[in-house]
């Protein structure tokens, strides 16, 4: 592949998402330039090849790549802008209105610039953590502004499709909007549910299963960034949490009145449809999240391995599934609290379950029934 990305690239950020963006642009053979306010990031990043220091001698950069913290993000860009009056400045915060709310009350020509964001992040931080494929098949949302000129436009879809992800065009305003429903409030309610972990036993945890795993999985983040994030997007996001909070005091009003009850016979059947309601509210709306291959979601059999917790065995298993013919669509793995085995859950197409049974179980898997 040739990328499309002109050089010299300046990277303002050295973090997980600038060091990932360095290090495939490097491997395109483009050149990149870093820079942050921690000598110690610039020092990391370009030590795992992504990128060398900037210098002041250096040329002006075609683009710069500004990935800061929301609530800064706006002031980089803008001395950027001033900096090198010929590049194209783009940033990939995670809230874009707030930026270009910014950058036009100060007056900022916004021609150069055009905001985009990446769907793309780890649960680790940091240049050590960058991977070059971090944005490969992902989202890149590109929310120019009106005054965005179309090579500017360009230049940043370019960056985009050079990453390996996928461009979409939104407007500032309704990718916070998107973002806060998709991204913000689950992070804010899988930290507060792994919050209340906190007092809860050894003994209780060690019944935890894969579902509290998932729930709670984007609960180790950064809490300074994310203080900077949902700060920046509070008008989209207090909304939704708002009528969360609605929802939730209506189940535990339901909840309360259950408790009251002498029986389960003498539950109000007000308030069983409240409580299943609210299950069923959520299966429509994990019904819309797209599938494997976009739209809808698909209705996958599953069929779940026992596997040994003993290295190659987890690519043996998917080495044979793939010589029984039958797609994996989906894999899920679950961990036994104190055994040496865990759980693939294997999703495949309808009618495929039945034959990779019988295919594992010939090749000696146990199988979960």
């Amino acid at each position: 592949m040739t990328a499309a990305t002109r050089g010299p690239v300046l990277v303002v950020g050295a973090g997980l998402i600038g060091a990932s963006v360095g290090l495939r642009l490097r491997a395109e053979g483009v050149d990149v330039r870093l820079e942050d306010p921690s000598r110690t990031a610039v020092a990391l990043a370009r030590d795992v090849g992504a990128g060398r220091p900037a210098s002041p001698d250096d040329d002006e950069p075609a683009l710069v790549v500004v990935a800061a913290p929301p609530d800064v993000t706006a002031g980089v860009v803008r001395r950027q802008l001033e900096a090198y009056p010929h590049a194209v400045v783009t940033d990939v915060a995670s809230v874009k209105g707030h930026v270009l709310a910014e950058l036009r009350e100060h007056g900022v020509p916004l021609d150069r610039y055009v905001g985009s964001h990446p769907m793309a992040g780890r649960e680790r931080s940091g240049p050590s953590a960058a991977v070059p494929d971090l944005f490969l098949g992902r989202p890149w949302v590109i929310a120019e502004s009106a005054e965005s000129s179309p090579d500017a436009v360009l230049a940043v879809r370019a960056l985009a499709v050079d990453l390996g992800a996928v461009p979409v065009t939104m407007a500032a305003d309704a990718h916070d909007a998107a973002v806060a429903a998709v991204s913000h409030v689950p992070q804010v309610v899988a930290s507060l549910v792994a919050a209340r972990l906190v007092e809860v036993d050894d003994a209780a945890l060690g019944l935890a299963g894969q579902g509290l795993r998932d729930v709670t999985r984007i609960a180790a983040s950064d809490p300074e960034l994310w203080t900077s994030i949902l700060a920046a997007n509070s008008a989209a996001v207090r909304p939704i949490l708002e009528s969360l909070r609605t929802d939730l005091d209506a189940v535990i009003t339901a909840l309360a009145q259950a408790d009251s009850a002498t029986g389960p016979e003498t539950v109000g059947t007000g308030v069983l449809v409240t409580i299943a309601r609210a299950i069923a509210a959520g299966n429509e709306g994990v019904a819309r999240i797209p599938g494997k291959h976009g739209g809808a979601q698909r209705a996958y059999e599953e069929v779940t391995v026992l596997v040994p917790d003993s290295p190659g065995e987890l690519a043996r298993l998917l080495s044979e599934v793939g010589e029984t013919g039958v797609n994996l669509e989906d894999l899920r793995l679950e961990h036994a609290a104190g055994r040496q085995v865990g759980m693939a859950v294997i999703s495949v197409l309808p009618g495929s379950a039945t034959k990779l049974e019988w295919e594992l179980a010939e090749r000696g898997w146990r199988l979960v029934v």
